[in-house]
């Protein structure tokens, strides 16, 4: 049973499993002993205490019951006893735990953090080099060749690292949010990350959310962090996991009920008794999928899935301490959420979704009538499983047990194949108990412990770009051309064990429930429902040291040297202050038509490789956003000229002859990556507005903190009243203030004028950044 339910309902207190103990909050309170947050920053610790202090003081305030995310955002209050509370109305402003980067993002982070002129940083921060790393031949080559070729910014990245005081977890280490799971996420703990996917963590009871690197800068500067208060969205699940379906099945099933835009401003809370048969490392992929629903983040409630977890990576002493608190890290008995849908667990079937959207759900047994229907290749060309999605001990090892059987019956791949380890402790492991060998001789190949195909780092040669094919992930976004930058790829995620089927299958319309395939004797046979351990028998290889820590005796004497001829690397300028006026005559620089995600405006891929250097970067702004004039992507006209040209280009043109502009867009711009240079982009050249149907969480507080107005039209229809060439004058910035909507005067090329509403969420805080020019503008006139 599926059901979507609206407006408040209950939420039961959750039990959790066997052998843990349900001690009352208040008994802890005469524990003495202090635990760590992490091996690597022994003398910061776990402060139950001061949360559970936070959570009673808003509980009586609020005078209800909370949910758990609730309680985990509330207990993390600048000022629990005098901030205005009030779901998807009020900002908050929050005081985080840490600090995560993964080195694309953080790049520019570390960049606005030189520029802040703060000595070390305030919390505990660290950076993960787990983007840059192409697929090409292998994991050791690949890796070697990273190095190689990415050696300025690794360089740069360690050494602004060790001078700051931040963490480096070094190339080869793994993708950041395995690495959060297995060392720096608890139940409880508050953590923000300069990835979309950061939500990953919630699968240990954490709220982990996705930000740009601008808000990372003023967690890591000691400022209170600003987050709209979220709405709460609770899953329940009932019944038990089993068979073929996985814990991503349940993602696969909710993007499908909710959309790639149900979640926006929400934080996605699962309960029920549903839960329980769910693995801690399942959880996390749950949670980790929530961004494709637009989600500000997801969460599970402790339970003894992730006592284990904690235990077998080497973090007991958290796990007891979040005994002693349990009550505090499940949601109070009574709580309310905003909407609730329900999954019987019993029912779920497998999904594989897509493509070209990762909403876009259907049963296995659906999809190969659907295929055929839509004219959708049917051959698989390649199956891709790991990633931060998938990429557990358990994922893997599920995958080995399909391979295994194909195996003993003489059977190989008949699609390309690849796995992708989420981390170098699940790397050495799975080769240490045999899975990477089984993976292997079924036609797999092994790559580097990092993001890889999943983000577009992918040196793909089977297919010519331009030519129709289908491939298989178990990754979490299928956007057109993200993997491997080709259009016409058709990509669908599923199951990591899904996709290993489909890969010796080689068919997209083979289910593995019903379906048999050709031993090489000839015979037929049906795979079984895979199984593998939740985790390893053994304790976990911990595979080679890859972590940097920052000096004990500080970085004050270190040098972060960034060359003025770079082509990676650049130091930032500040930006231009609001004039004091309103803006006018801006010139359309494009208006966009249906979905533009973060990869559409600032595209990854090849361009990775410039994230640290704005001006070389923004070559890449919205070369993807497909332009309603003519249905082209990135080719525009320039009103100064008549001529056609490329996005930035144009852009550039219109910037050096003193030309400011805006874009136009549809509903959710910027849904997808945190990425940050989807902002700066625009701000570096010229733009100075946004106005759409709706944006992304994301990319909308990414604008504002880069002295971007983003503007929403307060009646949708008045998107289709914008032609091409207009001139858009944004007025009443004078008096501009939270709650008001600004004004527009829309100048046509034959003399008419269109006048309408624009929409805002700009709060006092952040209209001083826009009058400032930008967030980090705003910062240093407070020092």
């Amino acid at each position: 049973m599926f059901t979507f339910l609206n407006d408040y309902y209950l939420c039961p207190q959750l039990a959790l499993g066997q052998g843990v103990r349900r001690l009352h909050v208040s008994a802890a309170f005469n524990a003495k002993a202090k635990v760590s947050m992490s091996r690597f920053e022994p003398s910061n610790y776990v402060n139950y205490e001061k949360l559970n202090e936070n959570v009673n003081i808003v509980r009586k305030r609020l005078n209800r019951p909370l949910t758990l995310s609730e309680k985990i955002v509330y207990g993390h209050l600048d000022d629990p006893v005098g901030q205005d509370i009030a779901r998807g109305r009020t900002y908050l402003r929050l005081r985080p735990d840490r600090v995560a980067m993964q080195d694309a993002t953080a790049q520019m982070a570390m960049l606005q953090f030189i520029s802040s002129g703060l000595p070390q940083v305030a919390v505990p921060s660290t950076i993960h080099c787990d983007h840059l790393i192409e697929a090409q031949i292998g994991g050791a080559k690949d890796l070697a060749r990273a190095k190689d070729i990415n050696a300025e910014v690794y360089n740069f990245l360690a050494s602004a690292g060790a001078k700051y005081g931040v963490g480096f977890w070094k190339p080869g280490s793994g993708i950041i949010h395995q690495i959060i799971l297995e060392n720096y996420a608890y139940p409880g703990v508050l953590l923000i990350g300069t990835d979309s996917h950061t939500p990953n963590g919630g699968g240990l009871g954490s709220i982990c959310i996705g930000v740009g690197g601008a808000d990372a800068v003023d967690v890591m500067a000691g400022i209170p962090w600003e987050l709209k208060c979220p709405n709460v969205i609770g899953v329940k699940l009932t019944g038990k996991l089993s068979g073929w379906t996985s814990p991503k099945d349940v993602i696969l099933k909710v993007a499908g009920i909710l959309t790639v835009k149900g979640g926006t401003g929400a934080i996605v809370e699962y309960h029920g008794p549903g839960v329980d048969s769910i693995s801690c490392t399942g959880m996390a992929t749950i949670c980790n999928m929530g961004a494709e629903i637009g989600a500000t983040t997801s969460v599970f409630p402790y339970n003894h899935r992730m006592k284990t977890y904690l235990e077998k990576t080497g973090r007991g002493d958290i796990a007891a301490l979040a005994d002693d608190y349990a009550d505090l890290l499940v949601p109070d008995a009574g709580c309310e959420y905003d909407s609730m849908v329900e999954i019987n667990l019993d029912e779920l079937k497998p999904h594989i979704n897509g493509p070209f959207t990762p909403d876009l759900a259907h049963p296995m047994a659906d999809i190969g009538a659907t295929a055929v229907k839509n004219g959708w290749p049917l051959e698989v060309k390649v199956g891709l499983i790991g990633s931060c999605t998938n990429s557990s001990y358990e994922d893997m090892g599920r995958s080995a047990s399909v391979a295994k059987q194909a195996l003993d019956k003489g059977l190989k791949c008949k699609a390309a194949f690849t796995i992708t380890p989420g981390s170098e402790q699940i790397r050495a492991t799975i080769e240490r108990d045999g899975y990477s060998k089984i993976l292997g001789d079924v036609g797999g190949m092994v790559l580097a412990n990092a993001c890889g195909p999943c983000i577009g780092q992918w040196d793909r040669r089977d297919v010519k770009k331009g030519e129709k094919n289908t491939i298989v992930t178990s990754y979490n976004r299928n956007f057109t051309a993200r993997n491997d930058a080709n259009p016409a790829t058709h990509a669908f995620v599923a199951s990591p064990e899904i996709v290993t089927a489909l890969a010796i299958a080689g068919t997209l319309d083979f289910n593995p429930e019903v379906d048999y395939l050709t031993a090489a004797n000839g015979e037929k046979f049906k795979l079984k429902p895979p199984s593998a351990d939740e985790l390893p028998k053994l304790d976990f290889d911990p595979g080679q040291d890859t972590y940097q820590h920052p000096p004990a005796e500080g970085g004050s004497k270190l040098r972060v040297d960034v060359s003025p001829t770079s082509t990676r690397l650049q130091l930032l300028e500040p930006f231009d202050k609001w004039a004091g006026g309103d803006l006018e005559d801006l010139q359309i620089l494009i208006k966009v038509k249906g979905k533009c995600t973060t990869d559409h405006i600032s595209a990854a891929g090849p361009w990775l490789k410039f994230r640290g250097h704005l001006d070389n970067i923004s070559n890449n702004m919205l070369i993807g956003a497909v332009n309603i004039e003519n249905d082209g992507v990135n080719k525009i006209k320039n009103q100064l000229t008549g001529e056609y040209g490329g996005v930035p280009d144009v852009a550039r043109h219109y910037k050096a002859n003193g030309l400011s502009w805006v874009v136009v867009g549809d509903d959710n711009y910027g849904e997808g990556s945190s990425r940050e240079h989807a902002a700066l982009e625009p701000r570096h050249l010229g733009g100075r507005c946004i106005i759409v149907k709706s944006f992304a969480r994301i990319h909308e507080t990414n604008l504002k903190k880069q002295g971007m107005l983003p503007l929403t039209f307060q009646n949708p229809a008045d998107y289709d009243k914008i032609r091409p060439d207009d001139k858009i004058s944004i007025k009443g910035l004078a008096t501009f203030t939270p709650g008001k909507p600004l004004s527009t005067v829309v100048k046509h090329s034959d003399g008419t004028k269109d006048e309408f509403q624009l929409n805002h969420t700009f709060n006092e805080t952040q209209i001083e950044w826009f009058q400032a020019g930008s967030a980090l503008n705003r910062m240093k006139e407070l020092q």
